[in-house]
């Protein structure tokens, strides 16, 4: 892993050690006890017996096992490890487990350690962030509760400064405690530690200003943009300005934009003018995209990223003005990405709404055109699917905004009806046509059509689990009524056939929004699923629907692993294991971690040697935050048929993090992640199971469209020492 600097290394090495498995061993007969048990999902006497082991290295992983199980009834237990465990390292461990339950009764005992004031660095650290974590899961209802524990936060990271001696650390978990919890007046305290001497520091606190959308310490980010040495500090300082809409920093914006030499800041300044609204700055916006698309967009070159952010600043900034070089400029670089860029359709529609709709033709050839799209090349269909659903969201000033709407529905409408259409199209592979209609129906409901309902309940009997997935999602969108309880309930049905559970759970959703007794009826056979995840999903909302607390009824996961899973995965602990990933941009190498994340590296490891990531897209790239692989289908909603639990640890997301991607608690799979640069609002909520440590320009090169070409694991002998 690329480290900032090493002062910074030195702060998180203290708190994120990925080894402290190796520093205190566990033995392997009791760590196989404990794998079983987090897998699955299985709090029980064993465990807490654990917990009193003279051993305290058992101590530490049990504690960590009990925070990924997040059992309530563990509470007290660990709670007890906090209080009373005469080893530090057990304590900060209980801390950290106490924030992955997310329980609110351990509220009191994590407040006690902040107000302590001979309390270690290490466990203060490790409860405030904690206190992060439950006041972010507090639900609505407990905003009281919630304010308070902002206020406890907030309270820490004050005392912190005045110490004679602040601890980076407590800060730095501190300020991403702030950003969770949300605490009201939190800006002034958190433009304190802008100034701070270590960079990491001034980085988070930019970046809670950001994510917590406050509009202090103008004065001090204007400063760090200008003159900070790191170029995370200053791009977080850009989008704190872009936020705060400072107008007086548009000059510096702009030329940090186009001139910086880290592309994360230009990435960040460039997002930071569409905020600011000053039309000023397109011309050199236009111009840079002009310079930077001179090389073939076909080959997917690196400046793809920004071209793609400056698309869509100039949308922003350039809105209904019909300004002809922009409009020429993006369908230039459309016709270059054959339409399957959605930022460049978008910025179209925003600038020249009337012209793009004009280039689909006349009626029967735009209908043609769009039906073509969706048979020949369903990324391209869903390209066009976000500019004619960004139609919609136009001003009513806009001319003839209504005709141009029905225009737009009615390209929707066709593109929904492709099967029909009466085209035949030959090609030599798979064109999966059905990937495009998630986009297609969510971009068709932003009009909000009176027939929305028949259309979302017609999609319910689709074959592709995600179209039914999205057309419940729709459903639930609308005004419960019994009929809609109706139709999900017999959709339901289909689910069980899945091997994707996407549709069973958006069916879930959707039914503990009707509020009916037939919805609930449902949701309370949902409860004998096989899968866990299902369970768990009708379970909370049982509980959000006061129908009830069926948290008995979740039970343990049927894991897949078996005993010969777990030696093999934990075999791997202390030693070198290695993925070289090979890219259509060249290849970078990931160290895996199996001594954090064990069973999540031998999953990896298995999906690897079958050659399962072999010429997968890349789907997902945002520049100055992650790319993100692993899809098989490529639309970001693809897995390898089943998931895997969290394995949250104490590794840091810094720049060339490797983590699982989730759409919820223990929905890992196959989709991984590498972070351009520090996310610690990822931190203890994705499993990090590895990091690049050679080739981060490769990954900084990477665009979306870019394609894994294969990964290779070796795994070697003992792991050398950090």
């Amino acid at each position: 892993m690329l480290k900032r600097i090493f002062t910074i290394a030195c702060v998180c090495l203290a708190l994120s050690s990925p080894t402290f498995a190796q520093k205190r061993p566990v033995p392997t007969a009791t760590l196989l006890v404990i794998t079983r048990a987090e897998d699955e999902r299985r709090w029980d006497d064993d465990l807490r017996k654990l917990l009193s082991n003279p051993n305290a290295a058992i101590r530490q992983r049990a504690a960590l096992a009990v925070g990924r199980i997040g059992d309530e009834r563990s509470v007290s237990a660990l709670t007890d490890l906090l209080q009373k465990d005469v080893d530090p390292a057990v304590r900060a461990m209980a801390a950290f487990a106490l924030g992955e339950v997310e329980s609110d009764t351990a509220s009191e005992a994590l407040l006690a350690v902040l107000k302590n004031a001979s309390s270690a660095a290490e466990l203060r650290a490790r409860a405030v962030e904690a206190l992060g974590k439950i006041a972010a899961a507090l639900p609505r209802e407990k905003e009281a509760r919630q304010r308070e524990l902002g206020s406890a936060i907030i309270d820490a990271l004050e005392s912190e400064k005045l110490r004679p001696k602040p601890d980076q650390s407590v800060i730095l978990f501190g300020l991403t405690a702030a950003l969770r919890a949300r605490p009201a007046n939190a800006g002034p305290t958190i433009v304190k530690f802008l100034d701070n001497a270590n960079p990491r520091v001034r980085a988070d606190a930019a970046n809670a200003l950001a994510r917590l959308r406050l509009k202090e310490g103008v004065e001090q980010l204007r400063k760090l943009l200008a003159s900070d040495l790191d170029p995370i500090v200053r791009a977080n300082a850009a989008r704190v300005l872009g936020i705060a809409e400072d107008k007086q920093s548009y000059e510096a914006l702009l030329s940090h934009a186009t001139e910086d030499k880290d592309a994360r800041v230009r990435v960040n300044a460039i997002r930071a003018l569409a905020s600011l609204k000053d039309t000023r700055g397109a011309q050199p916006l236009l111009a840079r995209g002009q310079l930077l698309s001179q090389r073939s967009l076909a080959d997917r070159p690196t400046e793809l990223n920004e071209i793609l952010e400056t698309a869509t600043t100039l949308g922003r900034l350039l809105a209904q003005t019909n300004d002809q070089s922009a409009v020429g400029w993006l369908r230039k670089v459309d016709e270059a990405l054959n339409h399957t860029a959605p930022e460049i359709e978008q910025a179209l529609v925003r600038i020249a709404p009337a012209g793009y709709l004009g280039d689909f033709g006349a009626p029967d050839q735009a209908k043609r055109k769009v039906q073509e799209t969706i048979l020949l090349n369903w990324r391209a269909a869903s390209g066009l699917a976000a500019g004619l659903g960004e139609v919609a969201a136009l001003p009513e000033s806009v001319p003839n905004k209504s005709e141009l709407a029905a225009r737009a529905q009615a390209l929707l409408r066709a593109m929904l009806d492709y099967r029909n259409s009466g085209l035949t199209i030959n090609t030599l592979v798979a064109v999966h046509s059905e990937y495009a209609i998630p986009d297609v129906l969510r971009a068709l409901a932003a009009f909000k059509p009176a027939d929305l309902q028949t259309i979302a309940r017609e999609h319910l009997k689709d074959s592709d689990v995600i179209v039914r997935g999205t057309a419940a999602d729709l459903l639930g969108d609308l005004p419960p009524s019994e009929s809609n309880s109706n139709f999900l309930v017999e959709a339901w049905a289909q689910t069980a056939n899945d091997s994707l559970n996407d549709a069973a759970l958006s069916i879930l959703d959707a039914l503990g929004k009707q509020k009916t007794d037939t919805a609930n009826d449902q949701l309370k056979a949902a409860l004998k699923s096989a899968d866990p995840l299902v369970r768990r999903r009708a379970a909370a909302l049982l509980k959000a629907n006061n129908q009830g607390n069926f948290s008995a009824d979740v039970g343990t996961v049927q894991t897949r692993n078996t005993d010969a899973d777990y030696t093999r995965a934990l075999a791997r602990i202390g030693k070198t294991v290695q993925a070289v990933v090979t890219t259509s941009k060249g290849s970078f190498t990931i160290e895996l971690l199996p001594a954090d994340a064990p069973l999540t590296v031998d999953n990896f490891v298995k999906l690897a040697q079958k050659d399962y990531f072999r010429n997968i897209t890349i789907h997902r790239v945002v520049p100055n935050f992650v790319i993100q692989d692993g899809d098989p289908r490529g639309d970001g909603n693809g897995g390898p048929g089943y998931q895997i639990r969290c394995e949250i640890n104490q590794v840091l997301y810094d720049r060339a993090a490797v983590g699982m991607a989730l759409s919820g608690k223990d929905t890992g799979g196959s989709q991984w992640f590498v972070t351009h640069s520090p996310q610690p609002h990822l931190d203890g909520g994705y499993t990090v199971f590895g990091r690049v440590v050679a080739g981060m320009d490769v990954v900084d090169r990477i665009v979306r469209g870019d394609v894994v070409q294969s990964i290779v694991i070796s795994q070697g002998g003992a792991r050398k020492k950090t």
